[in-house]
């Protein structure tokens, strides 16, 4: 029962883990990239759907990403959501192809980006605390268990999250060097 628990409890942190690297590919410092575009939602045909439901991406140069609609009439709504996505971009239609090119990486721009990583990392941590604290209600609301045993089950949660947390930490570093340097 509690092996289950700490599974899900695992899996869930894990999950939470690979979503902030997901979101960390979308920040690239310098030259552009296909995924850099992968978090953007748009709004289209009264759902939310990811990018590549709705256009092929492609980086033809280092400092530009061109996106083509699937549907030509759609590149507004495309373009929108590009430039609300928060990624510091400003995408211009020509054509019903929008090209997006990269700013240049000032240090002001790797400031920029640098807080995005952290905004990233801390819904990933959140999400991990999320999972640690539905481990525990669970856990609590276990019967027929001695209470040593959920004792010892919750600070092994405990231990699972702060290495989780640690993971997301390490992350960081190594994106925030990446961004800074020149």
């Amino acid at each position: 029962m509690i092996q289950n628990i700490m599974k899900d409890t695992r899996t869930a942190m894990e999950k939470a883990l690979e979503s902030a690297k997901r979101e960390f590919h979308t920040i690239h410092a310098g030259k552009a990239s296909p995924t850099m575009l992968d978090t953007v939602r748009v709004e289209m045909y009264g759902t939310t759907m990811s990018m590549n439901q709705v256009a092929t991406v492609s980086a033809p140069e280092p400092r530009l990403i061109v996106v083509t609609p699937f549907d030509k009439g759609q590149a507004k709504a495309i373009e929108k959501a590009i430039r609300e996505a928060n990624l510091g971009l400003d995408p211009a239609q020509q054509g019903g192809v929008i090209r997006v090119p990269l700013p240049s990486m000032n240090t002001e721009r790797r400031k920029e980006l640098v807080k995005v990583v952290h905004k990233f990392a801390e819904e990933g941590k959140i999400a991990v605390r999320h999972a640690r604290t539905h481990g525990r209600e669970v856990l609590k609301k276990l019967s027929g268990v001695s209470e040593d045993d959920v004792k010892h089950a919750e600070k092994d949660l405990q231990k699972i999250h702060d290495d989780f947390i640690h993971k997301i930490d390490e992350l960081i570093k190594a994106k925030e060097a990446e961004i800074m340097e020149v």
